[in-house]
């Protein structure tokens, strides 16, 4: 696949680049924000990392005596990447976007620029992932930024116990990119209330400033396909066949960010349904979280209530009630009637304004130790929430011309500014 992805790549730098792109002297190359999103870094723009790097695996039984539901008989444990330094060195927990699971590509990348940078790095799944949902989730619904926060937090103490033995830290700091940007926020203030780390360091990759929003606009990506929303039917389920002709469906819970760019190598589309692709790409992802967080909860959402799926029962069925529940009806009929009960009086108005950076607004202001890098086409945000980041963060805020949603995170300079964020 990576050859595929080297070919792509080359023939797409043949093509003219606005103006702007040669001037401004940013050397990522592609300027097209969809493109970049699902293209990433061409692999000669990434820094070479040493060949070997001390890691181990950390599996982390947060709740010892869970049932694990059969399904899901090989998420008996949280399972974490910790690469670790022979001497005394900062140490950064890293949290990855939707559906990023501890060795996901971007985070993999993120690992090696750091421990060769000198740091202790501990990489953790994002809380959309089966295996945080069945092994570390508290409630097993996943999406709420308090509640997850809560759960990320709990992880890190199990991973800190677990390593805290073996190595020597000077101090503890945070990253996380996408969804685990907004997350590490919610991490933050709540470590600003238990001071079990005190992170020195906090840094939010191409983070959302309204989930709701974002998702928002993922979700709309769907109706920039020919023909408009009229042909949005027509479309996902040409896309899913031929999806279906290229991965198995009993797996639709393990895609994750690599998902995009290799339906994306196999031409399954075409140059006009970018757009559509990303909305697509996100609405699976959303179809595993949604089916693994109702078999953990027995909800009946989607699996009927009491109904015990054994490893060898196919998903198919599953697989094509999920993928077309789109964010709001998992917002409006599961996330938030389930968060509202826990918080009786709560409003949907109420509930959608806790899920913003602003509504932590005075704690992100009170603190220098935050940091912020996006990209002036990050598709999840408005000019207005662009805007809000610059004013919010001022001088540390990063804004790079291009890259799209997360399209230049493995690019060098992006790389090289993240370390210096954290010296």
């Amino acid at each position: 696949m990576k050859h595929l992805k080297l070919i792509f790549i080359a023939c797409l730098l043949l093509l003219p680049v606005p103006g702007h792109a040669a001037d401004d002297g940013y050397g990522y190359p592609i300027p097209g924000s969809y493109e970049a999103s699902i293209i990433g870094t061409p692999a000669s723009l990434i820094p070479e990392f040493p060949a070997k790097i001390r890691t181990r695996e950390l599996v982390l039984h947060i709740f010892p005596d869970r049932q694990v539901p059969p399904i899901f008989f090989y998420e008996d444990a949280l399972h974490c990447t910790f690469a670790y330094q022979k001497q005394k060195a900062p140490l950064v927990f890293l949290i990855g976007g939707a559906g990023a699971n501890d060795r996901t590509s971007n985070l993999l990348t993120m690992m090696k620029a750091f421990y060769q940078a000198g740091f202790h790095v501990i990489t953790l799944p994002s809380p959309s992932t089966s295996n945080f949902i069945v092994s570390a989730s508290q409630s097993g619904v996943p999406g709420d930024l308090t509640e997850d926060a809560n759960d990320l937090y709990r992880a890190m103490e199990a991973a800190w116990k677990q390593v805290e033995g073996d190595i020597e830290v000077s101090s503890f700091n945070m990253a996380g990119y996408s969804l685990g940007a907004t997350q590490a926020a919610f991490v933050a203030k709540l470590d600003g209330e238990r001071r079990v780390f005190n992170f020195r360091r906090v840094l939010m990759i191409n983070p959302s400033v309204s989930l709701y929003n974002s998702v928002t606009r993922i979700e709309n990506m769907l109706k920039e396909i020919p023909g408009g929303p009229k042909k949005q039917g027509v479309f996902f389920n040409r896309m899913l066949t031929k999806f279906s002709q290229y991965y198995h469906y009993g797996n639709f819970v393990a895609i994750n960010e690599n998902f995009i760019y290799s339906i994306y190598a196999e031409k399954l589309f075409s140059h006009e349904e970018t757009a559509g692709l990303i909305g697509l790409s996100y609405r699976i992802g959303l179809a595993g979280m949604v089916f693994s967080s109702d078999v953990v909860t027995n909800s009946g959402y989607v699996v009927p209530k009491n109904r015990v799926l054994s490893p060898n029962d196919s998903l198919f069925d599953y697989f094509l009630v999920s993928s077309h529940l789109s964010f709001f009806d998992y917002f409006n009929e599961y996330l938030y009637p389930y968060f509202q009960k826990q918080r009786p009086g709560l409003t949907k108005q109420e509930y959608i304004a806790s899920l913003d950076l602003r509504s932590i607004e005075g704690y992100l202001k009170s603190s220098a130790k935050f940091g912020v890098m996006t990209n002036e086409n990050d598709f999840i945000l408005t000019k207005a929430e662009l805007d809000y980041l610059r004013q919010l963060f001022g001088e540390r805020a990063k804004i790079y011309p291009r890259g799209g949603h997360l399209g230049n995170l493995e690019y060098k300079e992006n790389l090289a500014y993240m370390v210096a964020f954290f010296k």
